[in-house]
């Protein structure tokens, strides 16, 4: 029986981390405070100065910043913040864009003083954007997470303020007393009211993407290759609906996504190949939820301990995610699912995180071939065991071993891919 205060934790963490974002989040993050800047600077700045760390350099560099007519990097992405952005619906800051304010954007660019540094603080997660008009001086800084505010002010006065330690302090408590064992607890015993309107928002509109993906053509297409080169079973299925919805939201799409760990790559990963499944066995609505819990739950946990940005694409994780809650929908208890995702984790670690762009596509329906592959070897009475390679005995254990992987072992890894990426 799972205690009552773990039960409502699982809650607030999928209340709190399943949210609705447009766009990449990283390069939304960065609007977001442009936005919050520009609105207690009260006019519009002549200059813009952008100081970010550089895993948010890597992510922001190649995608596309929805609403912007296909524009992409820092300047717009902050451009379109300063223009059209409302902070109020964090997230969905630039959600609203008008055709006016399209064109403003883009003449604002031209008009407008932008200048990008590389952050020295050491925060993996740092945004400070600071604008300068008519005489006054504003500026934001997130750190941490995609939506906190650590800093605002307006010529010098501080207007808010908190550590960052402290900030960073709010939230993790919950993610710690994460298990696979009491995420499947919890999935058997969640009362469906709890968690209904979390995850039909999440199908709702990852499915939307996903279908508009396969309707367009958007980045490398890489769900409707999947469709066209693949035989159409629900595998094929699994990871097409995946990668499209990736490649439209990669490719500047404006629909929204529910997010997971901060993000929309992760968020799709760890919901559409459990729909897609869901829909192939004709189970209930409420298997589905109770699937999409541990899907999300398993997700969130594998992430904890590498944390928001690094080398280590965060797929991967959402690909083991989604191979639990698929392996639930089967039937799979605690057992099934923990040598699922020590299976998955054994396949695919180690996949490199290059930034948000295309290919993160074809990434996403690699991770869910890896996880899918990881519960049918265990249905055939196959495994990988304690000893193989990064493998320790019990899920725990190994969970642990991929986060010390991806935290720290990847560290140089991570600084390299961002030097090639800038050179």
């Amino acid at each position: 029986m799972l205690e009552a205060t773990i039960y409502q934790a699982y809650v607030r963490l999928l209340k709190r981390e399943l949210v609705p974002a447009m766009g990449c989040t990283e390069p939304i993050a960065v609007a977001y405070a442009a936005a919050s800047a520009a609105k207690v600077l009260g006019v519009l700045p002549d200059r813009v100065d952008i100081c970010v760390s550089p895993n948010i350099i890597k992510n922001v560099k190649s995608v596309i910043v929805p609403n912007t007519g296909g524009l992409h990097g820092l300047p717009a992405a902050a451009a379109a913040g300063i223009i059209a952005g409302d902070p109020d619906r964090e997230l969905l800051v630039i959600s609203r864009v008008t055709e006016q304010q399209r064109e403003q954007i883009t003449a604002y660019l031209q008009k407008a003083a932008f200048t990008v540094r590389e952050s020295e603080s050491g925060a993996l997660f740092d945004i400070h954007i600071t604008l300068s008009g008519g005489g006054h001086e504003a500026s934001c800084r997130i750190a941490e997470d995609h939506t906190n505010i650590v800093c605002l002010r307006r010529d010098g006065e501080i207007l808010y303020s908190r550590s960052v330690q402290d900030s960073a302090a709010d939230g993790p408590n919950d993610k710690e007393i994460l298990s696979v064992e009491d995420i499947v607890a919890f999935a058997d015993s969640m009362q469906i009211e709890d968690v209904r309107e979390i995850f039909d928002r999440q199908i709702t509109c990852n499915m939307e993407i996903a279908e508009e993906g396969l309707r367009r053509n958007y980045g490398a297409r890489i769900g409707q290759v999947l469709l066209k080169t693949r035989e159409n079973d629900v595998i094929t299925r699994a990871k097409a609906y995946a990668a499209a919805a990736s490649d439209a939201r990669m490719g500047g799409c404006e629909k929204p996504v529910v997010i997971n760990s901060g993000s929309g790559n992760q968020g799709i990963t760890a919901s559409v190949p459990v729909v897609i499944y869901a829909r192939e066995l004709g189970v209930s609505d409420e298997q589905l939820y109770r699937a999409l819990a541990v899907s999300n739950l398993v997700t969130l946990h594998l992430k904890s301990g590498i944390g928001p940005l690094s080398a280590y694409c965060g797929v991967i994780s959402a690909g083991c995610g989604a191979a639990a809650g698929i392996t639930y929908l089967y039937g799979g208890k605690f057992r099934e699912i923990a040598h699922t995702v020590v299976n998955a984790l054994a396949i695919n670690s180690g996949v490199i995180c290059d930034g948000a762009k295309a290919s993160c596509a074809a990434k996403i329906a690699s991770a869910v071939e890896a996880g899918i592959l990881g519960m049918q070897m265990f249905r055939q009475g196959s495994q990988f065991f304690g000893g193989d390679g990064i493998v320790s005995k019990g899920v725990e254990n190994t969970i642990r071993n991929v986060s010390r992987l991806a935290a720290e072992g990847m560290r140089k890894t991570d600084a390299e891919i961002i030097k090639i990426m800038l050179s």
